[in-house]
């Protein structure tokens, strides 16, 4: 068995999108509508500029028209999200719905389910969150405790998830729970559900960041009743629904370029009066940084072609990630700084939301350690 990362080439309408992309970025900077920051897909919540965004055609890109979509390429909807990580724009209010949570509902959704949240996902009128992770578990994914009972018209869900991010201001989320006793076959008998937030018998509770900045939640569920209309997919198939996620949430661009603002502060300090060595520094950072783009390139293509690269997008996640703890150290490593959370210059500001961001890079999305078994059964190595 081998990796397939087969170079892509983004086609000349996408640079044309680009273009449009950065004039409109340009214009909001102008107008003080958000300042650039790092890590910004996590931490950038800002539901008017979401609806912005929806309003230019940017959200729910790639699904057909007849859901609200706009039916374009992956592609094209690559161009958008590394222009807007670039800029260190707001995005986290839309940006687990438009990444993952709508393909997920086109994909298994029902008709009824795809013509309710889709256009409103599409338009930015309503946001989701993943309900996955949960306490004591770390990377197992597979040891799911919450659990969905069947009662008569439904399901009463009860159990806990973690690392909820913006659970407490988005619509809705995907939930996965064990719809039955666990076997030896420990993937058996999970299945998915799209959950209301507000619903009775749902607490909220805040997991706030080193920063003090609160994006995470731990979502406790007690007795939450729904209906079979909330039911995502089959009954049992869980396991295979949400593995089939983790392509489109592990080989985005956001998974090496949280860090990039700070990157572009650090060429506008310097400037021209770079050394020989920060020079030398910054072109391999450079050079790092072209290589994973294109891997995550080819990704984003073969997902356009509808392949399933989970195996890629897992080494994508690894490199990626590690990648945008290296380039915060080696900033350090260059130049003076003082890095301040609010700090009026832009490079202490940036670094500073980057230190304290830092320790979830290798951890969300799945461990790197995780990753790279992954890659090893990939690889047919384990």
């Amino acid at each position: 068995m081998s990796v397939s990362l087969a170079p892509a080439v983004l086609p000349a309408s996408s640079e044309v999108l680009r273009a449009e992309v950065r004039q409109f970025l340009s214009e909001e900077l102008a107008a003080k509508r958000f300042v650039p920051g790092c890590d910004k897909w996590l931490g950038g919540f800002d539901l008017e500029f979401s609806k912005r965004l929806g309003d230019q055609g940017w959200l729910g890109m790639t699904w057909p028209e007849a859901y609200g979509g706009h039916g374009r390429s992956a592609l094209d909807r690559y161009v958008v999200t590394e222009e807007l990580l670039a800029a260190g724009a707001p995005v986290a209010a839309h940006w687990v719905g438009d990444r993952q949570s709508g393909p997920s509902l086109l994909r298994y959704g029902t008709e009824a389910q795809k013509l309710d949240y889709l256009p409103r996902m599409a338009s930015g009128d309503h946001f989701f969150a993943i309900g996955m992770s949960e306490p004591g578990s770390g990377s197992d994914l597979a040891s799911v405790r919450t659990r969905a009972d069947r009662i008569d018209g439904g399901w009463r869900i009860n159990g806990r998830k973690i690392w909820c991010s913006s659970a407490h201001r988005v619509d809705s989320f995907i939930l996965l729970c064990r719809s039955e006793p666990p076997t030896e076959d420990r993937h058996a008998g999970l299945t998915q559900f799209v959950v209301d937030l507000r619903a009775p018998g749902i607490t909220i509770r805040p997991i706030h960041l080193l920063s003090g900045e609160h994006h995470f939640n731990e979502v406790i569920m007690d007795n939450v009743e729904i209906s079979d209309d909330c039911l995502l997919g089959e009954v049992g198939s869980g396991w295979a629904q949400v593995t089939s996620e983790l392509a489109y949430e592990r080989s985005g661009p956001e998974r090496f370029l949280s860090t990039f603002p700070a990157l572009v502060a650090l060429l506008q300090r310097l400037g021209k009066a770079a050394d020989r060595g920060q020079r030398v520094a910054i072109g391999r950072l450079a050079a790092q940084l072209r290589a994973l783009r294109g891997m995550s390139v080819s990704v984003a293509s073969a997902l356009d072609r509808g392949d399933a690269p989970n195996v890629e997008a897992a080494l994508v996640k690894d490199l990626g990630t590690r990648f945008e703890g290296d380039l915060v150290e080696q900033i350090r490593l260059l130049v003076e700084t003082e890095p301040e959370y609010g700090a009026e210059d832009e490079l202490n500001r940036l670094l500073a939301e980057s230190f304290l961001h830092m320790p979830g890079f290798t951890l969300r999305g799945g461990t790197n350690e995780i990753l790279r078994g992954v890659v090893a059964r990939g690889l047919g190595l384990r």
